[in-house]
């Protein structure tokens, strides 16, 4: 499972990586039009849709985002779009965490089809557009989530149910503790403080989200870097709600060893429109 785990790693980098820091962003696009393909893909089955349905779903979120393309949106100021899918982020990932994994079958199946698959079309967009403001900016998004990742999951280890009495979320996903959440979110707050210090010093071009955050104020850049943490977990969470309904253990088997295309952007999907509504608001 660990050797399976780090080729499949191995075999994503070496296709990320050159299409991130590609000087232009077409291949970088074309790599994300992939993975939200496949995204939409696992997202119709994970709704009880058949595979050649599925398959579809896939074409047309793929066909969507690159319409938007062709027509400029990337071009686009999409600064109402940021807060509306903010919005929606928020209220609704509250909303389906109240009702947990009871409710979600309760939500009409076509509702449930459209608003993940508008998901990942606001995150395409984001991600994209995040890109191409510069290299810098997009991977102080990406490195955020991870590192409020591999925090979580290392202070849960060590100390999760020595401060606080209940779990996260035991319903949803037992292993999360509050402690986890406590230890990702300062994590993020260290990253923050020592990429605002390297942008600095490196005199960076492109200024990263802490850095423009930084520059409005600290107490911004304190109180973005702790929302995002959190909404990543939301995003977490609500993706094992939806699992669990599902009676999946995973979105696909994909990526081997990692699960799938969702269980890897889980995090990153309410992150990104966020982080770009904070960063140009």
């Amino acid at each position: 499972m660990l050797k399976q785990r780090i080729l499949t790693a191995i075999v994503l980098l070496a296709i990320l990586l050159p299409a991130l820091f590609y000087p232009s962003h077409v291949p970088f696009a074309c790599v994300m039009l992939v993975l939200i393909g496949a995204g939409a893909w696992e997202w119709g089955r994970l709704n009880g849709y058949g595979q050649q349905l599925s398959v579809f779903l896939g074409v047309e979120t793929v066909a969507l985002c690159a319409l938007s393309w062709w027509l400029g949106l990337l071009d686009r100021s999409l600064l109402l779009m940021w807060l509306l899918a903010s919005a929606a982020w928020v209220l609704g990932g509250a909303a389906l965490l109240r009702v947990a994994v009871p409710g979600w079958p309760r939500i009409p199946r076509g509702l449930r089809l459209v608003g993940g698959l508008l998901a990942l079309w606001v995150a395409w967009l984001a991600a994209v557009q995040a890109r191409m403001v510069g290299i810098n900016f997009l991977l102080s998004i990406l490195v955020l989530v991870w590192v409020a990742d591999v925090f979580a999951y290392f202070a849960g280890r060590a100390f999760g149910l020595k401060f606080t009495r209940s779990k996260l979320a035991p319903a949803i996903s037992p292993g999360k503790s509050w402690e986890g959440v406590w230890g990702g979110m300062a994590g993020v707050v260290v990253l923050a403080l020592a990429w605002v210090w390297a942008d600095r010093a490196a005199g960076a071009t492109v200024a990263s989200l802490y850095t423009r955050l930084y520059e409005r104020g600290w107490w911004l850049l304190l109180v973005g870097v702790l929302f995002l943490a959190a909404i990543s977990v939301v995003g977490d969470l609500v993706e094992s709600l939806i699992k669990r309904s599902a009676g999946a253990k995973d979105s696909s088997s994909l990526l081997p060893g990692h699960g799938g295309v969702l269980d890897r952007v889980d995090a990153l999907l309410p992150a990104l429109p966020i982080a770009m509504m904070l960063a140009f608001l």
